[in-house]
């Protein structure tokens, strides 16, 4: 029999973590984080990254796990990912995937295969090309060989423009393509997928409100302290997170704080948009929707769900 697996997904600023908090109390479960960056240590106001009193006990994994000068694909989620599964398959739990980071998400629950070979070389070239060049070469870089990606990946995410290159130039291959066919593949699972959705009017509203209660919290001098604390590099979480690299610009000079934030808010609302285009493409995944229904009526059709696809009795 395959093993149960629950997904709890969807944008930024859709609830999904609350959410999940809930079912796993009410079903005897563990919540493994699919968030790109709520897995670094001290970026806690600019990820909206679960507090304690929030888990209300429930145990979390895959959070504050790494420095903010580490970096972090889809390949290393991928091993922490079903390393916990495994884990608390052993403590008799039922493992709950939640965030909004859809590749990683996809990665485990169609588990796509990463060819893993010595990219250190070809990465070195991509990331010193960056360097001499900027992000807007590297970003044309990209489009003359995979047009396809420049529509799923932000220029902004030098990480995974960089990635995204180096997979072309080592298996001559576009991975674009790569991801298609992964996609295509069932998954190993008893699955049960729900995305959260919200019209996108109120979840942008609700994006501009969180990003004036992080700055309120002290994201600026979250920021300031990381900054201190950190070298740079283009390959680092820090770096390439929204709320951080927009603060990053003002804290060096180049913009001003005012400009900072409303960049924040848009950025954020273009991610939004990106994850919502991802995860519409997932077939598994069962919608549901917060303009039609409360937070008691979503819990209850989860828990429908499971029983039905006999996650739980």
């Amino acid at each position: 029999m395959k093993k149960p697996l629950i997904v709890i997904a969807g944008a930024t600023a859709t609830g999904k973590s609350n959410l999940a908090v809930n079912i796993a109390k009410h079903i005897g479960g563990e919540i493994i984080s699919a968030d790109s960056m709520q897995i670094y240590k001290y970026m806690d106001i600019g990820t909206a990254k679960i507090s304690e009193k929030e888990m209300k006990g429930i145990k979390h994994h895959l959070i504050d796990v790494l420095t903010p000068d580490s970096s972090f694909d889809a390949i290393t989620f991928k091993n922490l990912a079903t390393k916990a599964m495994d884990d608390i398959y052993a403590n008799g739990h039922i493992p709950i995937i939640a965030g909004g980071t859809g590749f990683y998400i996809q990665a485990v629950t169609r588990d796509i295969d990463f060819t893993e070979e010595d990219e250190n070389l070809k990465r070195e070239e991509i990331t010193e090309f960056y360097n001499k060049y900027g992000e807007d070469s590297l970003f044309e870089r990209l489009k003359e060989i995979d047009e396809e990606s420049t529509h799923i990946i932000p220029k902004q995410n030098v990480k995974r423009v960089i990635r995204a290159i180096e997979f072309y130039e080592i298996h001559h291959k576009k991975i674009s393509e790569h991801n298609s066919e992964q996609q295509l593949k069932t998954s190993p699972y008893n699955l049960a997928y729900f995305v959260i959705d919200q019209n996108r009017k109120d979840l942008y509203e609700k994006i501009d409100r969180r990003v004036d209660i992080m700055m309120k919290e002290g994201l600026l001098e979250e920021t300031r302290i990381l900054l201190n604390k950190y070298e740079y590099d283009p390959q680092s979480g820090f770096l390439n997170a929204i709320g951080y690299k927009e603060l990053i610009e003002y804290l060096n000079g180049n913009i001003s704080l005012e400009r900072a934030v409303e960049l924040i808010k848009q950025n954020s609302r273009h991610y939004a948009k990106r994850q919502i285009t991802f995860f519409k493409r997932e077939k598994d995944a069962i919608y549901l929707n917060r303009d039609e229904l409360n937070e008691e009526m979503i819990e209850n059709e989860i828990i429908k769900v499971l029983k039905n696809k006999e996650i739980i009795e």
